[in-house]
């Protein structure tokens, strides 16, 4: 077990010394503390492959329900679950037309996020 002045030199900083101007800087450009629980509320719904699969889906096309579960190999229901919370964290929405109802991304800044994070992914 390392003791703190190993632990110190490890990181970096042998002394303590406080950069005030960084700290401002950072104060002024940090957002709110609810604003940044709702940010991370809003990444884990990436966290879910499923979803991820669906958003997918929905950047190729607009789809129904029936369409979504035969492309993924799921049920209806596990669907229709995977699109309620999709859609209460506002990345899709839906219309009718009939009886039957279609979803699609809310708005670019999703596929915007699901292309910059495949393209980070696959890096080299």
């Amino acid at each position: 077990m390392q003791n703190r002045h190993e632990q110190e030199a490890e990181y970096g900083c042998e002394y303590i010394h406080v950069h005030q101007e960084i700290l401002e800087k950072v104060n002024t450009q940090m957002p709110e503390e609810d604003k940044l629980y709702d940010l991370a509320d809003f990444f884990k719904v990436f966290a879910d492959s499923t979803r991820i699969k669906i958003l997918y889906v929905l950047m190729c096309a607009e789809v129904c329900v029936c369409d979504l579960a035969q492309i993924l190999h799921m049920t209806s229901s596990a669907v229709s679950h995977q699109l309620r919370v999709l859609k209460q964290m506002d990345l899709v929405r839906s219309r009718r037309e009939g009886k039957v109802v279609f979803y699609t991304l809310a708005d670019s800044h999703i596929k915007t996020i699901l292309s910059q994070g495949l393209e980070h992914i696959e890096e080299e």
